[in-house]
């Protein structure tokens, strides 16, 4: 795991504090999307069809550090959109960081030299690079030439210039198993920090559905991915033993959506990160109120082939804490790539999907909208 140390003593130490309280629902990483403008149009990317007043729509430094505050997560997962293009973001980053934070600062990193000094290095703070794959891989993914060297520049010179760097890999269907391993390597080569690495998962807003992953291709994919690396153990996964074992195939776990909370600018969303079936107006209305239980796969249509980590991760957390010995194995001998997989989790009882994202974009337009004439009037 190429997780620091400091981080791994105060997760866990927030998480054993939790479990004592005996606390059923927690946050473990706060997912922060400041914006949905991005300067890329990827084809798996839902966030850009929307509006362009939405898309003009910004969450302030104090709405940011607000949402900090009243979460608690240890852990702050600053996404969009592209963050970058947010001319507050390093002062958002600044508070979070004050506040002891761990910041994972997400990127394509077209700006991100540009952006580079307006950033300090620290124990607290990461940039999480987003490359699906190597320069083909890529720049096909992203629907754009270039990118992928732009960004292997960007991290080059964010490493010279002492920063943590993460990047944060999707896998879609048509990921080759020594492909993906080869460009593990390269990862490994550029002394990047850690890799995470997660299933593309097809939430309803994704304009190419053809390209998601069906839950039994994940696992056989991930095996095999993983068997070109002596079980993941070649490389420095930002991630959870047990939660590579999972997508492996070798665990049953349900989601854990509350585990990964995220306050976008319509507010705190229902029920996670990707799918946004209601809005909450504070984070424990968003804990209350939600009814989590209508949520997951094998519950709901949407999440039958969910398996990406902003779900899973905090299962695999909750796991490894009643089970740390079977945790420190996989870590040791690395994820079992052969044998029986473990039992999935049927589909017969889940309810139908619902369609509700155009109603709610609808009243966030209106909102907006009404917002706008407000202000207009007072101006008169």
């Amino acid at each position: 795991m190429a997780i620091p140390f400091l981080q791994k003593a105060l997760v866990g130490a927030y998480v054993l504090r939790k479990h004592l309280a005996g606390e059923r629902r927690y946050p473990l990483a706060l997912m922060l999307e400041p914006l949905f403008r991005c300067n890329l149009a990827c084809a798996g990317c839902g966030k850009i069809d929307y509006p362009g007043e939405i898309l003009d729509q910004r969450l302030s430094v104090d709405e940011c550090l607000g949402a900090v505050d009243e979460c608690g997560a240890p852990v702050v997962s600053i996404a969009g959109g592209e963050p970058l293009l947010h001319k507050d973001m390093p002062a958002i980053v600044a508070g979070v960081v004050a506040r002891r934070k761990f910041v994972y600062l997400c990127t394509n990193a077209l700006l991100l030299e540009r952006k580079l000094d307006e950033y300090r290095p620290g124990p607290f703070f990461t940039w999480s690079v987003h490359l699906d794959g190597d320069e083909d891989m890529h720049d096909r993914s992203v629907c754009q030439p270039g990118v992928y060297r732009r960004a292997v520049a960007a991290i080059r010179r964010a490493k010279a210039a002492g920063f943590r760097v993460n990047v944060n890999c999707t896998l879609f269907n048509d990921a080759r198993p020594e492909r993906v391993a080869g460009f593990f390597d390269t990862l490994k080569d550029m002394e990047v920090d850690g890799i995470t690495v997660s299933p593309g998962y097809a939430y309803e807003r994704a304009p190419e559905q053809q390209h998601f992953l069906a839950r039994s291709r994940t696992k056989q994919l991930f095996r095999d991915i993983l068997a070109h690396g002596d079980g993941g153990r070649r490389w420095a996964f930002s991630q959870s033993s047990l939660f590579l074992d999972f997508l492996a195939g070798n665990q049953t776990y349900r989601c854990t959506p509350w585990g990964n909370p995220t306050r976008t600018v319509f507010g705190w969303q229902r029920p996670c990160y990707l799918l946004g079936e209601g809005y909450a107006r504070s984070f424990r209305a968003l804990m209350d109120e939600t009814d989590w239980d209508a949520y997951g796969t094998g519950r709901y249509e949407k999440c039958a082939d969910c398996m990406v980590h902003s779900g899973y991760e905090a299962s695999a957390v909750e796991d490894t804490l009643a089970h740390p010995l079977a945790a420190a194995r996989v870590a040791l001998r690395g994820v079992a790539t052969s044998g029986a997989m473990a039992p999935d989790i049927p589909l017969r009882d889940q309810r139908p999907a619902q369609h509700v994202h155009a109603h709610q974009v609808a009243i966030r337009l209106e909102e907006i909208r009404g917002r706008k004439a407000g202000m207009n009037g007072g101006a008169q």
